[in-house]
């Protein structure tokens, strides 16, 4: 195959990888939309909405098995596949987690924690994936040690999130302000299983982020120094 043939095929590869990120950051403002307003139509739009995402991963898996199999790229070319075949596998992830924010918001019976802020974190990890697409996109290998970075920043705010939670409990068994009702200790435990999970399931989307960038510095230096 011509060279400028199988480098419009390369080119076309990471503009679909691209647009795929953007119907997931999509998905996962939805999901913290749907969490906001206690929306359950907007929560099962994120929830359906996981099918199109998996179709986009087959369809880009297959490109880059064709790409390995077919032409026998060397180099730079070997490690952009590569890095690409496991940047869809975290996006694909990071959808899988933005319809489980749909799913808790179906769920969630009232906002019973109020000082609990996932927007602001959900906002934090949705602009590292736009942060660490962009490094892929542009082959910044700086950005991708920014990115890895802000994640600390982001461990801390769901850390001190979920001790919010636990604190803000401990505060209403010491106040007598517990559920009066083994229906209502049970509803109050599943609202803070919920938020739990949420603020686990956000910090677990920066981590991808934090991948995605690890794989964008391997592809641009051959630099595995954050990969772990």
């Amino acid at each position: 195959m011509p060279r400028q043939e199988y480098q419009a095929q390369l080119d076309t590869l990471r503009e679909d990888v691209l647009y795929m990120s953007e119907v997931v950051l999509e998905r996962l403002r939805l999901g913290l939309d749907a969490l906001k307003q206690k929306d359950v139509e907007l929560a099962e739009e994120v929830i359906e909405g996981d099918g199109e995402v998996n179709d986009m991963y087959l369809e880009l898996e297959q490109q880059c098995v064709d790409l390995l199999a077919l032409q026998q790229p060397v180099a730079g070319d070997l490690r952009f596949i590569a890095a690409t075949f496991k940047i869809i596998t975290d996006l694909e992830r990071i959808a899988d987690l933005a319809t489980n924010l749909g799913q808790y918001a179906k769920d969630a019976n009232a906002d019973v924690f109020p000082d609990v802020d996932v927007q602001s974190i959900g906002e934090e990890v949705a602009a590292m994936i736009e942060r660490a697409m962009a490094a892929y996109a542009d082959e910044d290998a700086a950005a991708c040690f920014d990115i890895s970075e802000r994640d600390d920043d982001i461990d801390t705010l769901c850390r001190e999130a979920s001790e919010l939670v636990v604190r803000d409990l401990i505060e209403r068994e010491f106040e007598d302000t517990t559920p009066d009702s083994e229906d209502e200790v049970e509803a109050l435990m599943q609202d803070v299983s919920r938020l739990l999970l949420t603020i686990r399931d956000l910090e677990r989307v920066g981590d991808h982020a934090v991948n995605i960038a690890a794989r964008t510095l391997y592809m641009v230096e051959n630099d595995d120094s954050l990969i772990y």
